[in-house]
């Protein structure tokens, strides 16, 4: 159980941690970067700012976990800090965030772990604006085809960082991977995206009677 926890908790969050595609945290704060990553911060936020525009968005994904194993099925984000992902069979796995908390359910053993969203570095990717002129910023790196930004905060969630992949044309986002403390990494490639979709609030509504119930009856 307690392998099953450690294992679920790396999800996105998440999520879970690689959750959202390949990329590597640099490790030096943004004071010391060096200045490339200066001269090209202005292009990413304006990446960045396109990114955070979308209100709402939904897709498929196929995510890689940190020993290489590869599960898949439908997300759905809306701004600010709501997510839910539902993962195809035979994956028992639900990762929902309602604004405030996220939490990782496992249907099968009907258990939950919960977090507070802001202690997580899903916070960067689901906030209203991500803001690339402060100490949030690890790296940036620019490619004729991707767009890599690498955000943490170490004050908040240590050293697990969110890496964030876009297409420098469209400016659409196409992966992301969460690192966590152990650099263990969880990445997500998403696609089928679509965006302005309107949702029932029920989609990101977290169970809180189960997540609680679970807690009493353990």
């Amino acid at each position: 159980m307690k392998e099953t926890k450690e294992r679920d908790a790396r999800l996105p969050m998440m999520a879970s941690r690689r959750q959202f595609v390949l990329g590597t945290a640099a490790m030096m704060a943004c004071a010391a970067l060096p200045f490339p990553v200066f001269a090209q911060a202005g292009a990413a936020q304006q990446i960045a700012d396109h990114f955070s525009s979308v209100s709402t968005m939904m897709g498929e994904f196929v995510q890689f976990g940190p020993r290489g194993e590869q599960t898949g099925g439908k997300f759905f984000i809306e701004r600010p800090g709501k997510l839910r992902f539902n993962y195809e069979r035979p994956s028992p796995m639900r990762v929902i965030s309602d604004g405030k908390n996220v939490v990782i359910g496992n249907t099968k053993l009907k258990t939950w772990d919960l977090y507070p969203l802001n202690k997580t570095p899903l916070s960067l990717l689901l906030a209203n604006r991500i803001d690339l002129g402060n100490q949030m910023v690890r790296d940036v790196k620019q490619e004729a085809d991707l767009t890599t930004i690498v955000l943490g905060d170490r004050t908040i969630f240590g050293d697990s960082t969110i890496t964030l992949m876009f297409d420098p044309k469209s400016y659409e986002l196409r992966q992301w991977t969460i690192t966590d403390v152990q650099k263990k990494d969880t990445s997500v490639m998403i696609f089928n995206v679509q965006n302005g979709v309107k949702f029932d609030p029920s989609v990101f509504e977290i169970p809180y009677a189960e997540v609680h119930g679970q807690r009493r009856g353990g």
